[in-house]
Protein backbone atom coordinates (compact mmCIF):
# COMPACT_ATOMS: atom_id res chain seq x y z
CA UNK A 1 0.00 0.00 0.00
CA UNK A 2 2.83 2.34 0.84
CA UNK A 3 4.68 1.83 -2.44
CA UNK A 4 1.82 2.03 -4.73
CA UNK A 5 1.23 6.22 -2.56
CA UNK A 6 4.84 6.96 -2.50
CA UNK A 7 5.09 6.31 -6.41
CA UNK A 8 2.04 7.83 -7.46
CA UNK A 9 3.05 10.86 -5.27
CA UNK A 10 6.54 11.20 -7.23
CA UNK A 11 4.80 11.31 -10.32
CA UNK A 12 2.64 13.96 -8.82
CA UNK A 13 5.37 16.68 -8.56
CA UNK A 14 9.14 15.17 -8.46
CA UNK A 15 10.80 17.89 -10.07
CA UNK A 16 11.00 22.06 -9.28
CA UNK A 17 8.53 23.90 -10.18
CA UNK A 18 9.41 25.93 -13.91
CA UNK A 19 10.65 28.98 -12.94
CA UNK A 20 10.55 32.16 -14.94
CA UNK A 21 13.55 33.88 -13.25
CA UNK A 22 15.40 34.14 -16.97
CA UNK A 23 13.00 36.36 -18.45
CA UNK A 24 12.30 38.85 -15.41
CA UNK A 25 15.74 39.19 -15.43
CA UNK A 26 15.86 40.04 -18.99
CA UNK A 27 13.10 42.49 -18.64
CA UNK A 28 15.50 44.20 -15.92
CA UNK A 29 18.11 44.51 -18.35
CA UNK A 30 16.06 45.75 -20.85
CA UNK A 31 14.11 48.56 -18.40
CA UNK A 32 17.82 49.45 -17.05
CA UNK A 33 18.84 49.71 -20.70
CA UNK A 34 15.53 51.78 -21.51
CA UNK A 35 16.59 54.32 -18.53
CA UNK A 36 20.52 54.11 -19.78
CA UNK A 37 19.33 55.68 -23.14
CA UNK A 38 17.07 58.20 -21.67
CA UNK A 39 19.89 59.27 -19.70
CA UNK A 40 22.14 59.20 -22.28
CA UNK A 41 19.97 61.22 -24.78
CA UNK A 42 19.55 63.86 -21.72
CA UNK A 43 23.55 64.33 -21.78
CA UNK A 44 23.13 65.09 -25.31
CA UNK A 45 20.85 67.75 -24.89
CA UNK A 46 23.15 69.32 -22.13
CA UNK A 47 25.66 69.38 -24.61
CA UNK A 48 23.86 70.91 -27.46
CA UNK A 49 22.68 73.68 -24.30
CA UNK A 50 26.23 74.10 -23.68
CA UNK A 51 26.98 74.76 -27.57
CA UNK A 52 23.95 77.03 -27.89
CA UNK A 53 25.38 79.23 -24.61
CA UNK A 54 28.89 79.30 -26.07
CA UNK A 55 28.21 80.26 -29.77
CA UNK A 56 25.53 82.76 -28.27
CA UNK A 57 28.49 84.26 -26.06
CA UNK A 58 30.44 84.44 -28.49
CA UNK A 59 28.59 86.12 -30.87
CA UNK A 60 27.77 88.79 -28.11
CA UNK A 61 31.61 89.43 -28.08
CA UNK A 62 31.90 89.41 -31.55
CA UNK A 63 29.31 92.31 -31.36
CA UNK A 64 30.86 93.89 -28.70
CA UNK A 65 34.23 93.73 -29.96
CA UNK A 66 33.17 95.35 -33.41
CA UNK A 67 30.62 97.82 -31.95
CA UNK A 68 32.08 101.53 -31.92
CA UNK A 69 33.15 103.23 -28.40
CA UNK A 70 31.94 106.15 -29.07
CA UNK A 71 33.55 108.90 -27.09
CA UNK A 72 32.04 112.08 -28.62
CA UNK A 73 29.94 113.08 -31.05
CA UNK A 74 31.79 113.62 -33.78
CA UNK A 75 33.06 110.03 -33.57
CA UNK A 76 29.69 108.82 -34.10
CA UNK A 77 29.12 106.99 -37.82
CA UNK A 78 27.97 108.48 -40.52
CA UNK A 79 28.98 107.08 -43.94
CA UNK A 80 26.11 104.76 -44.50
CA UNK A 81 28.10 101.47 -45.24
CA UNK A 82 29.55 102.39 -41.61
CA UNK A 83 25.70 102.43 -40.15
CA UNK A 84 24.53 99.11 -42.21
CA UNK A 85 27.25 97.37 -40.37
CA UNK A 86 26.67 98.56 -37.10
CA UNK A 87 22.87 97.80 -37.75
CA UNK A 88 23.98 94.14 -38.94
CA UNK A 89 26.13 94.06 -35.36
CA UNK A 90 22.57 94.91 -33.72
CA UNK A 91 21.32 92.38 -35.63
CA UNK A 92 23.33 90.03 -34.72
CA UNK A 93 23.20 90.81 -31.28
CA UNK A 94 19.41 89.77 -31.25
CA UNK A 95 20.08 86.59 -33.01
CA UNK A 96 22.30 85.34 -30.71
CA UNK A 97 19.97 86.66 -27.72
CA UNK A 98 17.75 83.89 -30.00
CA UNK A 99 20.42 81.28 -29.43
CA UNK A 100 19.66 81.70 -25.22
CA UNK A 101 16.22 81.43 -25.83
CA UNK A 102 16.61 78.29 -27.39
CA UNK A 103 19.43 77.06 -24.76
CA UNK A 104 16.76 78.20 -21.97
CA UNK A 105 14.15 76.30 -23.98
CA UNK A 106 15.68 73.02 -24.04
CA UNK A 107 17.00 72.95 -20.63
CA UNK A 108 13.71 73.90 -19.09
CA UNK A 109 11.49 72.06 -21.38
CA UNK A 110 13.68 68.85 -22.26
CA UNK A 111 16.76 68.48 -19.99
CA UNK A 112 15.03 69.25 -16.45
CA UNK A 113 11.77 67.43 -17.60
CA UNK A 114 14.35 64.21 -18.75
CA UNK A 115 16.31 64.63 -15.48
CA UNK A 116 12.94 64.58 -13.30
CA UNK A 117 11.52 61.80 -14.71
CA UNK A 118 14.69 59.49 -15.12
CA UNK A 119 14.89 59.57 -11.33
CA UNK A 120 10.52 59.13 -11.07
CA UNK A 121 11.50 56.20 -13.59
CA UNK A 122 14.14 54.40 -11.21
CA UNK A 123 11.79 54.88 -8.12
CA UNK A 124 8.86 53.20 -10.17
CA UNK A 125 11.24 50.44 -11.62
CA UNK A 126 13.19 49.06 -8.57
CA UNK A 127 9.38 48.73 -6.76
CA UNK A 128 8.21 47.03 -9.77
CA UNK A 129 11.44 44.37 -9.37
CA UNK A 130 11.30 44.35 -5.76
CA UNK A 131 7.59 42.99 -5.78
CA UNK A 132 9.02 40.05 -8.32
CA UNK A 133 11.60 39.24 -6.20
CA UNK A 134 9.05 39.05 -3.09
CA UNK A 135 6.61 37.15 -5.33
CA UNK A 136 9.47 34.40 -6.52
CA UNK A 137 10.81 34.27 -2.91
CA UNK A 138 7.43 33.46 -1.43
CA UNK A 139 7.00 30.56 -4.36
CA UNK A 140 10.52 29.49 -3.15
CA UNK A 141 9.45 29.25 0.20
CA UNK A 142 6.11 27.52 -0.45
CA UNK A 143 7.93 24.62 -2.84
CA UNK A 144 10.43 24.02 0.23
CA UNK A 145 7.82 23.55 2.15
CA UNK A 146 5.84 21.04 0.20
CA UNK A 147 9.00 19.54 -0.15
CA UNK A 148 9.90 18.79 3.13
CA UNK A 149 6.58 17.38 3.99
CA UNK A 150 6.89 15.35 0.86
CA UNK A 151 10.79 14.04 2.32
CA UNK A 152 9.23 13.10 5.71
CA UNK A 153 6.14 11.76 3.87
CA UNK A 154 8.62 9.30 1.97
CA UNK A 155 10.76 8.61 5.01
CA UNK A 156 7.69 7.48 7.37
CA UNK A 157 6.47 5.33 3.99
CA UNK A 158 9.62 3.31 4.16
CA UNK A 159 9.91 3.25 8.08
CA UNK A 160 6.08 1.65 7.53
CA UNK A 161 7.29 -1.05 4.89
CA UNK A 162 9.98 -1.99 6.97
CA UNK A 163 7.93 -2.36 10.12
CA UNK A 164 5.66 -4.37 7.68
CA UNK A 165 8.59 -6.95 6.77
CA UNK A 166 9.75 -7.34 10.22
CA UNK A 167 5.92 -8.11 11.66
CA UNK A 168 5.72 -10.67 8.97
CA UNK A 169 8.85 -12.30 9.35
CA UNK A 170 8.20 -12.71 12.65
CA UNK A 171 4.65 -13.57 12.21
CA UNK A 172 6.20 -16.53 10.16
CA UNK A 173 8.70 -17.21 12.61
CA UNK A 174 7.72 -20.38 14.86
CA UNK A 175 9.94 -19.84 17.23
CA UNK A 176 9.19 -16.16 18.09
CA UNK A 177 7.39 -15.12 20.90
CA UNK A 178 3.79 -14.32 21.30
CA UNK A 179 5.29 -11.29 22.77
CA UNK A 180 7.98 -10.39 20.30
CA UNK A 181 4.85 -11.04 18.05
CA UNK A 182 2.54 -8.31 19.15
CA UNK A 183 5.40 -5.74 19.58
CA UNK A 184 6.20 -5.83 16.04
CA UNK A 185 2.69 -5.39 15.37
CA UNK A 186 2.14 -2.40 16.99
CA UNK A 187 5.06 -1.04 15.93
CA UNK A 188 3.74 -1.76 12.17
CA UNK A 189 0.71 0.07 13.39
CA UNK A 190 2.63 2.88 14.60
CA UNK A 191 4.41 3.13 11.65
CA UNK A 192 1.28 3.40 9.50
CA UNK A 193 -0.22 6.38 11.42
CA UNK A 194 2.70 8.45 11.00
CA UNK A 195 2.77 7.47 6.99
CA UNK A 196 -1.05 8.23 7.12
CA UNK A 197 -0.25 12.19 9.10
CA UNK A 198 2.46 12.82 6.74
CA UNK A 199 0.67 12.22 3.96
CA UNK A 200 -2.29 14.42 4.60
CA UNK A 201 0.63 16.99 5.27
CA UNK A 202 2.14 16.42 1.99
CA UNK A 203 -1.01 16.51 0.35
CA UNK A 204 -2.19 19.93 2.17
CA UNK A 205 1.18 21.29 1.54
CA UNK A 206 0.91 20.13 -2.36
CA UNK A 207 -2.46 21.71 -2.23
CA UNK A 208 -1.09 24.50 -0.91
CA UNK A 209 1.86 25.42 -3.23
CA UNK A 210 -0.44 24.20 -6.48
CA UNK A 211 -2.65 27.66 -5.49
CA UNK A 212 0.57 29.53 -5.21
CA UNK A 213 2.09 28.58 -7.85
CA UNK A 214 -1.35 29.25 -10.27
CA UNK A 215 -1.72 32.48 -8.72
CA UNK A 216 1.81 33.41 -8.90
CA UNK A 217 2.32 32.62 -13.32
CA UNK A 218 -1.49 33.92 -14.07
CA UNK A 219 -1.80 36.84 -11.42
CA UNK A 220 0.97 38.22 -9.27
CA UNK A 221 3.78 37.65 -12.05
CA UNK A 222 1.93 38.77 -15.18
CA UNK A 223 0.49 42.06 -13.07
CA UNK A 224 3.89 43.11 -12.44
CA UNK A 225 4.96 42.79 -16.33
CA UNK A 226 2.44 44.25 -17.77
CA UNK A 227 3.48 47.31 -14.83
CA UNK A 228 6.89 47.04 -16.32
CA UNK A 229 5.46 47.35 -19.82
CA UNK A 230 3.36 50.43 -19.48
CA UNK A 231 6.36 52.06 -17.75
CA UNK A 232 8.51 51.06 -20.53
CA UNK A 233 5.74 52.18 -22.83
CA UNK A 234 5.50 56.06 -21.23
CA UNK A 235 9.70 56.14 -21.20
CA UNK A 236 8.89 55.86 -25.14
CA UNK A 237 6.35 58.58 -25.23
CA UNK A 238 8.05 60.65 -22.78
CA UNK A 239 11.78 60.52 -25.26
CA UNK A 240 8.82 61.10 -28.29
CA UNK A 241 7.76 64.07 -26.56
CA UNK A 242 11.05 65.62 -25.52
CA UNK A 243 12.23 65.40 -29.29
CA UNK A 244 9.47 66.90 -30.36
CA UNK A 245 10.16 69.91 -28.05
CA UNK A 246 13.74 69.66 -28.70
CA UNK A 247 12.45 70.46 -32.28
CA UNK A 248 10.28 73.03 -31.21
CA UNK A 249 12.58 74.86 -29.27
CA UNK A 250 14.19 75.79 -32.39
CA UNK A 251 11.22 76.45 -34.39
CA UNK A 252 9.74 79.10 -32.05
CA UNK A 253 12.63 81.33 -32.61
CA UNK A 254 12.64 80.86 -36.79
CA UNK A 255 10.37 84.05 -37.04
CA UNK A 256 12.45 86.02 -35.01
CA UNK A 257 15.71 84.85 -36.75
CA UNK A 258 14.09 85.51 -39.92
CA UNK A 259 13.13 88.92 -38.96
CA UNK A 260 16.89 89.46 -37.94
CA UNK A 261 18.04 88.18 -41.21
CA UNK A 262 16.06 90.74 -42.84
CA UNK A 263 16.58 93.66 -41.02
CA UNK A 264 20.69 92.27 -41.99
CA UNK A 265 19.42 92.50 -45.97
CA UNK A 266 18.35 95.62 -45.36
CA UNK A 267 20.75 97.25 -43.79
CA UNK A 268 23.12 95.65 -46.73
CA UNK A 269 19.92 97.55 -49.46
CA UNK A 270 20.78 100.91 -47.63
CA UNK A 271 24.22 101.44 -48.35
CA UNK A 272 24.70 104.55 -50.25
CA UNK A 273 27.76 104.87 -52.06
CA UNK A 274 26.90 108.34 -53.72
CA UNK A 275 26.11 109.59 -50.44
CA UNK A 276 29.03 108.09 -48.84
CA UNK A 277 31.17 109.52 -51.46
CA UNK A 278 29.26 113.20 -51.08
CA UNK A 279 29.96 113.23 -47.01
CA UNK A 280 33.54 112.14 -47.80
CA UNK A 281 33.25 115.85 -50.26
CA UNK A 282 31.34 117.61 -47.66
CA UNK A 283 33.87 116.46 -44.61
CA UNK A 284 37.15 117.32 -46.17
CA UNK A 285 36.17 120.24 -48.27
CA UNK A 286 38.74 123.32 -47.64
CA UNK A 287 37.54 126.77 -49.66
CA UNK A 288 40.73 127.48 -51.07
CA UNK A 289 41.57 128.29 -54.17
CA UNK A 290 44.36 126.43 -56.02
CA UNK A 291 47.44 127.84 -56.29
CA UNK A 292 48.07 130.37 -58.88
CA UNK A 293 50.46 129.70 -62.32
CA UNK A 294 54.11 130.62 -61.56
CA UNK A 295 55.19 133.61 -63.70
CA UNK A 296 57.59 133.04 -66.34
CA UNK A 297 60.94 135.28 -65.15
CA UNK A 298 63.25 136.12 -68.03
CA UNK A 299 67.03 135.94 -66.56
CA UNK A 300 68.34 137.33 -70.51
CA UNK A 301 66.75 140.34 -69.90
CA UNK A 302 70.38 141.85 -68.89
CA UNK A 303 72.15 140.38 -72.08
CA UNK A 304 70.16 141.74 -74.55
CA UNK A 305 69.14 145.24 -72.90
CA UNK A 306 68.98 148.01 -75.55
CA UNK A 307 68.24 152.01 -74.45
CA UNK A 308 65.13 151.59 -76.52
CA UNK A 309 63.61 148.99 -74.53
CA UNK A 310 65.38 149.58 -71.36
CA UNK A 311 62.22 151.29 -69.84
CA UNK A 312 59.93 148.36 -70.96
CA UNK A 313 62.67 146.14 -69.87
CA UNK A 314 62.21 147.19 -66.52
CA UNK A 315 59.07 147.89 -66.29
CA UNK A 316 58.24 144.20 -67.16
CA UNK A 317 60.88 143.24 -64.45
CA UNK A 318 59.31 145.21 -61.72
CA UNK A 319 55.74 143.40 -62.82
CA UNK A 320 57.62 140.23 -62.62
CA UNK A 321 59.06 140.29 -59.65
CA UNK A 322 55.89 141.59 -57.84
CA UNK A 323 53.60 138.86 -59.28
CA UNK A 324 56.51 136.39 -58.31
CA UNK A 325 56.03 137.73 -54.93
CA UNK A 326 52.03 137.95 -54.74
CA UNK A 327 52.12 134.33 -56.82
CA UNK A 328 54.74 132.96 -54.60
CA UNK A 329 52.88 134.15 -51.41
CA UNK A 330 49.89 133.02 -52.66
CA UNK A 331 51.53 129.31 -53.58
CA UNK A 332 53.32 129.37 -50.16
CA UNK A 333 49.78 129.52 -48.54
CA UNK A 334 48.11 126.78 -50.55
CA UNK A 335 50.90 124.18 -50.76
CA UNK A 336 50.10 122.38 -47.50
CA UNK A 337 46.49 121.27 -48.94
CA UNK A 338 48.17 119.26 -51.67
CA UNK A 339 50.64 117.67 -48.56
CA UNK A 340 50.61 117.53 -45.45
CA UNK A 341 48.84 120.07 -42.86
CA UNK A 342 50.53 121.86 -40.50
CA UNK A 343 50.29 120.78 -36.58
CA UNK A 344 49.34 122.48 -34.33
CA UNK A 345 47.11 122.17 -31.29
CA UNK A 346 43.84 122.80 -32.04
CA UNK A 347 42.17 126.46 -31.18
CA UNK A 348 39.14 127.57 -29.48
CA UNK A 349 38.41 129.99 -32.84
CA UNK A 350 39.29 126.38 -35.05
CA UNK A 351 41.16 128.81 -37.42
CA UNK A 352 43.50 125.53 -37.28
CA UNK A 353 40.67 124.23 -39.91
CA UNK A 354 40.44 124.97 -43.81
CA UNK A 355 37.68 127.65 -44.31
CA UNK A 356 34.71 125.34 -44.98
CA UNK A 357 35.41 122.94 -42.34
CA UNK A 358 35.53 125.92 -40.03
CA UNK A 359 32.45 127.08 -40.95
CA UNK A 360 30.59 123.93 -40.55
CA UNK A 361 32.41 123.78 -37.00
CA UNK A 362 31.51 127.38 -36.14
CA UNK A 363 28.17 126.83 -37.03
CA UNK A 364 27.94 124.05 -35.35
CA UNK A 365 28.82 125.24 -32.17
CA UNK A 366 26.56 128.51 -32.95
CA UNK A 367 23.66 126.07 -32.63
CA UNK A 368 24.27 124.03 -30.15
CA UNK A 369 24.76 127.34 -27.78
CA UNK A 370 21.28 128.39 -29.13
CA UNK A 371 20.42 125.50 -27.88
CA UNK A 372 21.58 125.67 -24.85
CA UNK A 373 20.25 129.35 -24.23
CA UNK A 374 17.18 128.53 -25.11
CA UNK A 375 16.90 126.06 -22.41
CA UNK A 376 18.45 128.50 -19.44
CA UNK A 377 15.34 131.04 -20.95
CA UNK A 378 12.83 128.51 -20.37
CA UNK A 379 14.29 127.44 -17.28
CA UNK A 380 14.44 131.58 -16.17
CA UNK A 381 10.61 131.72 -17.41
CA UNK A 382 9.65 128.99 -15.19
CA UNK A 383 11.64 130.34 -12.06
CA UNK A 384 9.56 133.58 -12.73
CA UNK A 385 6.37 131.99 -13.26
CA UNK A 386 7.05 130.06 -10.10
CA UNK A 387 8.30 132.88 -7.93
CA UNK A 388 4.68 134.74 -8.82
CA UNK A 389 3.09 131.37 -7.89
CA UNK A 390 4.59 131.67 -4.56
CA UNK A 391 4.25 135.75 -3.98
CA UNK A 392 0.37 135.18 -5.04
CA UNK A 393 0.63 131.97 -2.60
CA UNK A 394 3.22 132.64 0.03
CA UNK A 395 2.30 128.94 1.49
CA UNK A 396 3.55 126.96 -1.57
CA UNK A 397 6.88 128.31 -0.93
CA UNK A 398 9.25 131.26 -0.58
CA UNK A 399 9.74 133.26 -3.46
CA UNK A 400 13.26 134.59 -2.19
CA UNK A 401 14.59 130.72 -2.11
CA UNK A 402 14.65 131.32 -5.80
CA UNK A 403 16.58 134.38 -6.34
CA UNK A 404 19.88 132.44 -6.18
CA UNK A 405 18.85 129.95 -8.95
CA UNK A 406 17.42 133.48 -11.10
CA UNK A 407 20.30 134.79 -10.85
CA UNK A 408 22.88 131.46 -11.75
CA UNK A 409 20.29 131.20 -15.01
CA UNK A 410 21.06 135.01 -15.70
CA UNK A 411 24.70 134.78 -15.57
CA UNK A 412 24.51 131.60 -17.57
CA UNK A 413 22.39 133.66 -20.13
CA UNK A 414 24.80 136.13 -20.25
CA UNK A 415 27.61 134.36 -20.66
CA UNK A 416 26.14 132.11 -23.85
CA UNK A 417 24.76 135.21 -25.36
CA UNK A 418 28.84 136.26 -25.10
CA UNK A 419 29.77 133.12 -26.26
CA UNK A 420 27.49 133.10 -29.33
CA UNK A 421 28.29 136.77 -30.14
CA UNK A 422 31.67 135.86 -30.48
CA UNK A 423 31.40 132.75 -32.46
CA UNK A 424 29.19 134.55 -34.86
CA UNK A 425 31.61 136.88 -34.91
CA UNK A 426 33.95 134.64 -35.87
CA UNK A 427 31.21 132.84 -38.68
CA UNK A 428 31.26 136.52 -40.17
CA UNK A 429 35.10 136.46 -40.71
CA UNK A 430 35.01 132.99 -41.92
CA UNK A 431 32.06 133.88 -44.42
CA UNK A 432 33.27 137.07 -45.91
CA UNK A 433 36.71 135.35 -46.86
CA UNK A 434 35.21 132.50 -48.25
CA UNK A 435 32.83 134.98 -50.36
CA UNK A 436 35.56 137.14 -51.17
CA UNK A 437 38.62 134.42 -52.12
CA UNK A 438 39.53 136.22 -54.82
CA UNK A 439 40.99 139.42 -53.17
CA UNK A 440 43.19 138.21 -50.62
CA UNK A 441 43.78 140.94 -48.03
CA UNK A 442 44.63 140.97 -44.09
CA UNK A 443 41.78 141.57 -42.42
CA UNK A 444 42.66 143.74 -38.81
CA UNK A 445 39.39 142.92 -37.25
CA UNK A 446 39.61 139.06 -36.93
CA UNK A 447 38.48 138.38 -33.36
CA UNK A 448 41.00 136.04 -32.14
CA UNK A 449 45.03 135.71 -31.44
CA UNK A 450 47.16 135.01 -34.10
CA UNK A 451 50.52 134.03 -33.80
CA UNK A 452 53.32 136.24 -35.27
CA UNK A 453 54.71 134.11 -37.98
CA UNK A 454 51.94 131.51 -38.74
CA UNK A 455 50.12 130.81 -41.62
CA UNK A 456 46.19 131.13 -41.05
CA UNK A 457 44.56 128.35 -42.47
CA UNK A 458 41.60 130.33 -44.11
CA UNK A 459 44.17 131.99 -46.28
CA UNK A 460 44.98 135.05 -44.90
CA UNK A 461 48.92 134.76 -44.97
CA UNK A 462 51.23 137.95 -44.86
CA UNK A 463 54.98 137.98 -45.14
CA UNK A 464 55.47 140.60 -42.18
CA UNK A 465 54.46 138.60 -39.26
CA UNK A 466 54.44 141.92 -37.08
CA UNK A 467 51.23 142.87 -39.61
CA UNK A 468 49.28 139.80 -37.77
CA UNK A 469 47.93 141.44 -34.76
CA UNK A 470 44.84 140.90 -32.26
CA UNK A 471 42.15 143.27 -31.93
CA UNK A 472 38.54 143.50 -30.38
CA UNK A 473 35.69 143.17 -32.13
CA UNK A 474 33.93 145.98 -34.42
CA UNK A 475 31.21 144.65 -34.88
CA UNK A 476 28.66 147.03 -32.86
CA UNK A 477 25.85 146.71 -34.57
CA UNK A 478 25.73 143.04 -34.77
CA UNK A 479 24.57 142.66 -31.19
CA UNK A 480 21.11 144.35 -31.79
CA UNK A 481 20.69 142.31 -34.77
CA UNK A 482 21.58 139.25 -32.43
CA UNK A 483 19.00 140.60 -30.03
CA UNK A 484 16.66 140.91 -32.31
CA UNK A 485 17.05 137.51 -34.10
CA UNK A 486 16.54 136.11 -30.31
CA UNK A 487 13.72 137.53 -29.12
CA UNK A 488 11.67 136.36 -32.55
CA UNK A 489 8.59 134.27 -31.83
CA UNK A 490 8.59 132.11 -34.05
CA UNK A 491 6.29 129.14 -32.76
CA UNK A 492 8.61 126.23 -30.67
CA UNK A 493 8.00 122.55 -32.47
CA UNK A 494 6.01 120.39 -31.24
CA UNK A 495 8.05 117.68 -29.31
CA UNK A 496 4.91 114.96 -28.23
CA UNK A 497 1.40 115.30 -27.39
CA UNK A 498 -0.63 115.04 -24.51
CA UNK A 499 -4.16 114.33 -23.21
CA UNK A 500 -6.05 116.28 -20.35
CA UNK A 501 -6.63 113.32 -17.18
CA UNK A 502 -8.28 116.33 -15.51
CA UNK A 503 -10.16 119.88 -16.65
CA UNK A 504 -7.93 122.89 -15.79
CA UNK A 505 -9.44 126.53 -15.88
CA UNK A 506 -6.35 128.54 -16.18
CA UNK A 507 -6.97 132.00 -14.46
CA UNK A 508 -3.06 132.53 -13.69
CA UNK A 509 -1.41 134.54 -16.28
CA UNK A 510 0.56 132.37 -18.33
CA UNK A 511 -1.18 128.94 -17.82
CA UNK A 512 -3.51 127.55 -20.96
CA UNK A 513 -7.33 126.29 -19.91
CA UNK A 514 -8.10 122.96 -20.88
CA UNK A 515 -10.65 120.25 -20.82
CA UNK A 516 -11.00 116.58 -19.88
CA UNK A 517 -9.75 114.48 -22.60
CA UNK A 518 -8.71 117.45 -24.56
CA UNK A 519 -5.40 116.60 -26.53
CA UNK A 520 -2.44 119.45 -26.68
CA UNK A 521 0.76 119.39 -28.48
CA UNK A 522 3.95 119.40 -25.75
CA UNK A 523 6.34 122.17 -26.83
CA UNK A 524 8.15 122.01 -23.73
CA UNK A 525 8.78 119.51 -21.38
CA UNK A 526 8.58 119.85 -17.25
CA UNK A 527 11.59 121.13 -15.93
CA UNK A 528 11.10 119.95 -12.73
CA UNK A 529 8.68 122.63 -11.57
CA UNK A 530 5.27 120.78 -12.18
CA UNK A 531 4.17 122.77 -15.36
CA UNK A 532 4.55 121.62 -19.06
CA UNK A 533 4.49 124.08 -22.06
CA UNK A 534 1.39 123.27 -24.48
CA UNK A 535 -0.28 124.28 -27.68
CA UNK A 536 -3.65 123.78 -28.69
CA UNK A 537 -3.97 123.16 -32.67
CA UNK A 538 -5.15 127.38 -32.87
CA UNK A 539 -1.70 128.07 -31.65
CA UNK A 540 -2.51 128.99 -28.26
CA UNK A 541 0.02 128.16 -25.73
CA UNK A 542 0.41 128.08 -22.45
CA UNK A 543 1.81 126.10 -19.16
CA UNK A 544 -0.54 123.47 -17.81
CA UNK A 545 0.24 121.00 -14.10
CA UNK A 546 2.00 118.17 -15.50
CA UNK A 547 -0.01 116.09 -12.97
CA UNK A 548 -2.80 116.99 -15.30
CA UNK A 549 -2.28 115.36 -18.23
CA UNK A 550 -0.84 112.25 -19.75
CA UNK A 551 2.37 112.94 -21.54
CA UNK A 552 3.39 111.07 -24.93
CA UNK A 553 6.91 112.31 -26.11
CA UNK A 554 7.07 111.42 -29.60
CA UNK A 555 10.29 111.29 -31.74
CA UNK A 556 10.42 112.93 -34.98
CA UNK A 557 7.01 114.55 -34.33
CA UNK A 558 5.01 116.73 -35.65
CA UNK A 559 7.35 120.08 -36.02
CA UNK A 560 10.66 118.62 -34.65
CA UNK A 561 13.89 119.86 -35.60
CA UNK A 562 16.49 117.97 -36.76
CA UNK A 563 20.20 119.17 -36.00
CA UNK A 564 23.36 117.99 -38.14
Amino acid sequence: MCKGIQARNSMIYTEEPISVQDQFDSLDKHTQWGIDFLERYAKFVKERIEIEQNYAKQLRNLVKKYCPKRSSKDEEPRFTSCIAFFNILNELNDYAGQREVVAEEMAHRVYGELMRYAHDLKTERKMHLQEGRKAQQYLDMCWKQMDNSKKKFERECREAEKAQQSYERLDNDTNATKADVEKAKQQLNLRTHMADENKNEYAAQLQNFNGEQHKHFYVVIPQIYKQLQEMDERRTIKLSECYRGFADSERKVIPIISKCLEGMILAAKSVDERRDSQMVVDSFKSGFEPPGDFPFEDYSQHIYRTISDGTISASKQEIGKVDAKTTVGKAKGKLWLFGKKPKGPALEDFSHLPPEQRRKKLQQRIDELNRELQKESDQKDALNKMKDVYEKNPQMGDPGSLQPKLAETMNNIDRLRMEIHKNEAWLSEVEGKTGGRGDRRHSSDINHLVTQGRESPEGSYTDDANQEVRGPPQQHGHHSEFDDEFEDDDPLPAIGHCKAIYPFDGHNEGTLAMKEGEVLYIIEEDKGDGWTRARRQNGEEGYVPTSYIDVTLEKNSKGAVTYI
